[in-house]
């Protein structure tokens, strides 16, 4: 089904310069196929191509944009079974949410066709005073321009999407830079928007190492960049951005709370999928779990005994739940942390065995709050429980995080739910489910150290847009 070797795109052309990016199948450890990896001049020749694109790229009608992303629709289902199991190789995702995350690929762009053609501005009154009398305000959204677009190795078609399908749907050139662990999605798509009829230079795809996508961030032709990663990575390329407008997703350590009136076995379901889900490798992965002190010891065994039964291997497997990691390296990080915080006296409730990449489904308590594995984003299979008995206090311990992307409150009381919506520090509140849990039309993105900005195709939208006004004056 997978080809071995595929290009990058420049200026929406295929180009095989090399083959020099050797991508892995995550849980075999073998290449799985070779892709073109493009160097600075590469980089530079895009940029200068989405400089040139601009123009034409914001004088499409809506039309025009919205049957480039209808097209895209229209091929992603019918690659469908082919973008999931190049997720399934390139990202070890389990296949079922490798399946899950092309549907969302697909409602993203669907999404964005919708929202082309009903992109608008305002009419405003400016006579809020007579010396204001027969004045008239309008107001519009234009293009940004070029802008640069990093996506992560997690959600190698989704991420992507969100940043390429609003950019295509207001009229914004783009050069983006997948993750080299999994560029496939990315390439994938770039091969169906090579089918359109979008301006030369509307867009490129260039797997680049990191240091040769340097242009991405530094060149001023550049006008967004918007960057989905690791915080220490995302707030270092900000400082360095110079005077374009940065959007930055950076992750979390999301917490979820369990009132005392909660309906657990429904939230049981729901905090294993947020907390394990594609191996935890999620920036809203469930990693700290918060629970109610009278129905604490029922939930963690019910949490325990659930955990125990989730089947973990080749992600191929359709009964899989738990695949590899994206590298040993990786979990080797996280089994350090997770050692690191047994030793300093927590206590580990099931898993812990790690064996090269994949690493078990992890249950800790007692965890220390000042332990790394509690404090820093885990980005794997673990997840802390801890108890409460003060719905206020609860609110604290989750604020207390340097983090702010969402969280989750199982709760049938009608107050604690505003109480949770009014104080949490986050980006997001979801009751009755988890932080994990995202749809791709509603505003998404978070406060403190998970970023600035926000994402949904609409509020991407606006980001890649600058707001310009018209005054009009009648004699009177």
């Amino acid at each position: 089904m997978l080809k071995d070797v595929y290009p990058l795109f420049l200026n929406n052309r295929a180009e095989q310069p090399n083959t020099d990016l050797a991508v892995t199948d995550k849980f075999t450890g073998s290449v799985a196929f070779r892709v073109a990896l493009a160097d600075a001049g590469t980089i530079d020749a895009a940029i200068a191509g989405a400089v040139e694109a601009a123009v034409p790229m914001a004088a499409l009608a809506s039309y025009e944009k919205q049957a480039v992303l209808d097209h895209c629709v229209r091929r992603f289902r019918e690659r469908f079974d082919e973008l999931a199991y190049a997720l399934c190789v390139e990202a070890g995702k389990p296949i079922k949410d490798a399946e899950g995350e092309v549907t969302r690929l697909i409602d993203t762009f669907r999404i964005a066709a919708e929202e082309s053609v009903r992109f608008n501005g305002e009419v405003q009154s400016l006579d809020i005073s007579p010396r204001a009398r027969g004045y008239r305000g309008f107001w519009k959204r234009v293009p940004i321009g070029p802008c640069s677009f990093i996506s992560p190795f997690n959600f190698p078609l989704n991420l992507a999407a969100h940043k390429i399908a609003p950019a295509i749907a207001v009229g914004c050139p783009f050069v983006m830079k997948p993750a080299s662990r999994t560029p496939l999605g990315a390439i994938i798509i770039g091969e169906i928007l090579a089918e359109t009829d979008l301006p030369e230079g509307a867009f490129s795809i260039l797997p680049a190492s990191r240091q040769g996508a340097d242009l991405l961030t530094t060149d001023e032709r550049i006008k967004l960049l918007s960057f989905t990663g690791s915080p220490d990575v995302g707030w270092a390329l900000k400082t360095r951005a110079g005077k374009k407008k940065t959007v930055m997703e950076l992750g979390g350590n999301a917490a979820v709370i369990v009132d005392g009136d909660a309906d657990l076995e429904d939230a049981l379901e729901r905090v294993i999928f947020g907390a394990f889900y594609q191996s935890g490798q999620s920036c809203i992965s469930v990693q700290r779990i918060l629970i109610h002190d009278s129905v604490y010891d029922q939930f963690r065994d019910m949490l325990v005994a659930r955990t125990k039964t989730l089947v973990a291997g080749d992600p191929k497997r359709r009964e899989t739940f738990i695949g590899p990691m994206i590298s040993e390296s990786e979990a080797r990080r996280l089994d350090g942390w997770i050692s690191e915080a047994v030793a300093d006296g927590a206590t580990l409730l099931c898993g812990g065995g790690r064996e090269g990449a994949m690493l078990e489904a992890t249950l800790l308590e007692n965890v220390d709050r000042t332990a790394t594995v509690n404090t820093e984003e885990a980005f794997g299979p673990v997840a802390i429980l801890s108890r409460f008995d003060d719905f206020d206090v609860a609110l604290e311990q989750v604020n207390d995080s340097q983090f702010g992307l969402q969280a989750g409150v199982f709760t049938r009381d009608l107050f604690r739910m505003y109480d949770a919506w009014d104080r949490m520090d986050v980006g997001g509140v979801v009751i009755n489910d988890v932080p994990s849990y995202r749809v791709d039309n509603m505003p998404y993105g978070g406060v403190k150290n998970s970023g600035l900005g926000r994402e949904g195709v609409r509020f991407a939208m606006e980001d890649m847009s600058e707001i310009r006004n018209l005054v009009v004056r009648r004699r009177v």
